[in-house]
């Protein structure tokens, strides 16, 4: 066979190799590309796009060594996941600051299965952490160190969170909450699967959090070593109140989501009135706080109570009395606090950021309904519209924190 034969022939060959490659059907080569004995994720198992996201990783912060000499443990140490978008786009990262019983884990997926809200966030452009307080979650828990350990119960969940259930959980706004992720006909109670998967993630909790949880956010803040948001919930607010005016220069911009409150006073959410206790008694916290004057305690606050609330389902607020204390540290910090439609949070949520902003500190007080966003209760980041609520709060911090 001459070169001119054999070239021929081999051209031949391949074009013909070609046909029988392109005319395989689908099924068989995807059949001859998976390994043996793999199956898919089981079709009950909720999973979804992480397209954007393009590092990942854990660490630990904080903690010091407690116990006798050769039976030390660490105590105090704080477990925190970061998750790198495929491209930076935001100049300051995002720190999540979970509220009371529950964990990370609520920002990366809701209880019907949806992507969280940092999955939303890593889609537009921002680095971010997430954490579980020290004694919580993936944090060490050290008896004998920490504390007596307590949990919610569903009816507890479904006053206050998920329902709220006609026996309990009374406050004026309650059938203003529509957003549960659930259509089962025991919508956001027990037997509803999607709130029976929620109570399953819901966390055991130390009664001292917010003294282990501070300094070990400090920490994490020192840790990254330059300007962050911060996007607390509920028992996160406190504590992340308590982080930024320890550490200002490195909190550019925060979100509380309903913290807790009120100021000064606590209240009867079902008689939308004072019960004569004292909580938060450092003005926002119950942690002392760098104001100027200085406050060495609560007695050094003078105050008084607003003659009237602002609205019927609210009530008034205590304020400072002059010469005022103002938190000068915090005072380059910018914070939109938010309260949702159908929230029992309500009745008090307005409190703080009056205090705050009396303190000289730049607090935008928004009610949800007010910027067209309806239904929602105090767990938004789980509901139905929670992205929604997610990009009012991304299009808030690109217009205020520069």
């Amino acid at each position: 066979m001459n070169s001119r034969t054999l070239k021929a022939a081999l051209a031949v060959g391949i074009m013909g190799l070609c046909v029988v490659l392109i005319v395989v059907p689908h099924d068989v080569r995807a059949q001859q590309d998976k390994p043996s004995g793999a199956m898919p994720p089981f079709s009950k198992i909720p999973t979804f796009s992480t397209e954007n996201l393009g590092r990942e990783g854990f660490f630990y912060v904080g903690g010091e060594y407690t116990g006798a000499a050769g039976k030390e443990v660490m105590h105090g140490a704080l477990y925190v996941e970061i998750m790198v978008p495929k491209q930076i786009r935001q100049k300051y990262p995002i720190v999540f600051f979970h509220g009371n019983g529950q964990s990370g884990t609520v920002w990366r997926q809701t209880p019907d299965g949806r992507p969280g809200w940092a999955y939303y966030l890593i889609s537009q452009g921002y680095v971010v952490y997430m954490v579980d307080y020290p004694a919580r979650g993936r944090s060490p828990y050290v008896p004998d160190v920490d504390g007596k350990l307590g949990i919610r119960t569903a009816l507890d969940l479904e006053q206050i969170w998920t329902a709220p259930v006609p026996s309990g959980g009374e406050f004026p706004r309650k059938k203003l909450y529509t957003q549960w992720p659930s259509d089962s006909p025991k919508k956001g109670q027990m037997g509803d699967p999607v709130f029976d998967n929620f109570i399953k993630g819901q966390m055991q909790f130390v009664s001292g959090q917010a003294e282990l949880a501070v300094p070990a956010g400090v920490a994490l803040l020192d840790e990254i070593g330059s300007p962050v948001i911060l996007i607390t919930h509920s028992q996160g607010g406190g504590i992340g109140f308590n982080v930024a005016d320890q550490r200002p220069k490195l909190v550019a911009g925060m979100v509380a989501i309903e913290p807790g409150g009120p100021q000064i006073g606590v209240v009867d959410t079902a008689k939308v009135a004072y019960t004569g206790k004292i909580g938060n008694a450092w003005g926002i916290t119950n942690m002392p706080m760098h104001y100027d004057p200085p406050v060495n305690s609560p007695d050094d606050f003078k105050t008084y109570l607003e003659e009237k609330s602002e609205r019927p389902d609210e009530v008034p607020c205590y304020l400072q009395k002059e010469p005022v204390h103002k938190l000068t540290g915090m005072q380059n910090i910018r914070i939109l606090s938010i309260s949702a439609e159908g929230t029992y949070h309500r009745v008090f949520d307005v409190c703080i950021p009056k205090w705050l902003n009396q303190a000289g500190v730049k607090d935008e007080f928004i009610r949800l309904e007010d910027a067209g966003i309806h239904g929602n209760m105090h767990e938004m980041f789980l509901d139905k519209n929670s992205d929604e609520v997610i990009k009012y709060i991304d299009d808030w911090l690109r217009k205020n924190v520069k």
